[in-house]
Order: structure tokens, then C-alpha cells, then sequence
């Protein structure tokens, strides 16, 4: 059998003889896409035999992120948090092979898996039977989007201390179960925030921005920018870092804040005067 890889949003599928006759359920959704092209599908064969280089990066004491260039699919940069439990493996790599497991096992390995969201789900799986079936951790909210089922996954749901230091917050917006994974010992203690989609930071340095697509520009509401600072509030962060590579490598809560009420004044009409 052949475990089967979306060309455009990276996340594995069932194994079977031939690749799946339907459409990727997750990019057919309204908050990914389907090229014009078609459906397209490769393998963790093919990806591991393209050339590529392996991307790895120390961001700061005990948290190292990953990504293969060139990217694949929506290139998102994979983190992985070490703590004397146990290392987390934070948006899986959506591709595997033998430079990328060397690396991570040099690092410790990992203990648990957990994508901040359905287009983050990558290898999941696969990741989980060659670091010996660790748990991939799946909010329940979200569990539909799951394409590839196995035993090693788990759900949650809420808040989670998964490991010392180490807490999940289902901060929802971007999907329900959207989670942001907060590292109490980050940036000097100062705390750091890992977001997934679930906030992004913009070009614009200090400001980040959220959307239900990115892809697609469909913005939240602003009643779920609001739910996402709620359940943010009692945590503190210095830094954050997103999926794709974005960061705030300062006062990052203070700039999430402002951001999210610039972002509020907007989509709620408070600025309407200006248009």
C-alpha cells in the first residue's frame, strides 16, 4: 500500500494501491483551495527522493524549528519544544525522511504530536509509527478533518498541560479547535507563543493579523477575535512564532492586543467614517 500525500495543503491519506479518487476534504473547504489543474497527490517516497535541503534553526533555548526548501505544499516551518519529559513535535512535517529523523532524534526525539489545526496535520501519523507510535494529539472539534485514522490518536479538547512547561489552548477562529501552544519557560521566562493560523504575523513589523482563510482572504468575526484574546489573557509571551516562519520577537502579547483591537475597530464598523 502507498500512503498518499495532497499536493496542495500537505496532509497524508489512507494507504491504498492507488491515490484516492476524490478531491482533498480539506481543500475543498472554503478556507483552503483546489487548483485549477485539478487534485494533485504525491508520496513520502517522492518527497524524500526530490532534491531538497533540510532548514533547521535554534530559535532560542530549547525550541528548534524545521522546513525543507524548496517547501512543499502550504510550507509550513514544523517546531519542536524540548522539555525534560519529553519533546513535542508542534505541526508535524508534512514529509519524511531520513535527514529529517536524524536531526530530530538528535534533539531527543519526541514524545507527543500535535498540529495547531486540520491543514497542519501533515505526516502525522507516519511521524508518530517511526518515533515509536507516539500519541497525535487531535482536537475533538476537529476531528472530522482527520483523513488518516490509526489507533495513536487521541483527542482533546480545552486547555492541556501536555508536558512541564508546556500548555495547548484551543484558542479557535481560524477552526474551532485552532490551537496555539504556550511555552511557560520561552524567552527567558518571559513565556513564548507558538500560533499555528491561528494568529499571523503581518509585514508590518509589531502587528499580526486573523482570518478564517488566509488563502481566500475571508476574515473573522469580531466576536471571534474576541473569544481568541479571552482564552489567550491568562498567559504571558515575549515571543511568537508562527507557522510560516513569521515572528514578534518582542512585547508579543502587547502586540497581539493592539492588533486584535485595530482589527476589531474594523470589521465591526467603528471606522466606517473613514471609508
Amino acid at each position: 500500500m502507498t500512503i498518499w500525500i495532497c499536493g496542495t495543503c500537505g496532509v497524508e491519506h489512507p494507504d491504498t494501491e492507488q491515490p484516492p479518487a476524490t478531491t482533498c476534504q480539506i481543500c475543498a473547504d472554503e478556507r483552503q483551495w483546489v487548483p485549477e489543474t485539478g487534485q494533485v497527490w504525491t508520496t513520502l517516497d517522492k518527497l524524500a527522493a526530490d532534491g531538497h535541503e533540510l532548514v533547521h534553526e535554534e530559535l532560542e533555548p530549547g525550541l528548534h524549528r524545521f522546513n525543507r526548501e524548496p517547501s512543499f505544499a502550504i510550507g509550513q516551518w514544523t517546531h519542536l519544544v524540548q522539555t525534560p519529559q519529553g519533546n513535542l513535535l508542534w505541526d508535524p512535517p508534512n514529509h519524511l525522511d531520513q535527514r529529517l529523523v536524524d536531526t530530530i532524534g538528535g534533539l531527543g526525539g519526541a514524545a507527543m504530536i500535535v498540529a495547531s489545526h486540520p491543514h497542519m496535520y501533515g505526516s502525522q501519523v507516519s511521524w508518530s509509527h517511526r518515533l515509536g507510535n507516539i500519541p497525535v494529539l487531535v482536537h475533538s472539534a476537529d476531528r472530522r478533518w482527520v483523513q488518516r485514522e490509526d489507533p495513536v490518536i487521541r483527542e482533546w479538547s480545552g486547555v492541556e498541560q501536555i508536558l512541564p512547561g508546556v500548555t495547548i489552548i484551543a484558542a479557535g477562529g481560524h477552526f474551532p479547535g485552532a490551537a496555539v501552544a504556550h511555552i511557560a519557560t520561552g524567552s527567558d521566562g518571559r513565556g513564548t507563543l507558538l500560533t499555528g493560523d491561528t494568529i499571523l504575523p503581518v509585514p508590518a513589523k509589531g502587528w499580526v493579523t486573523f482570518m478564517r482563510s488566509y488563502p481566500n482572504r475571508i476574515p473573522l468575526s469580531a466576536g471571534l477575535v474576541r473569544q481568541i484574546m479571552d482564552r489567550l489573557e491568562p498567559y504571558q509571551f515575549g515571543r511568537l512564532y508562527s507557522l510560516l516562519g513569521g515572528t514578534i520577537p518582542a512585547d508579543a502579547k502587547a502586540a497581539v492586543q493592539r492588533s486584535a483591537e485595530r482589527y476589531i475597530a474594523w470589521v465591526s464598523g467603528a471606522n466606517d467614517h473613514l471609508g
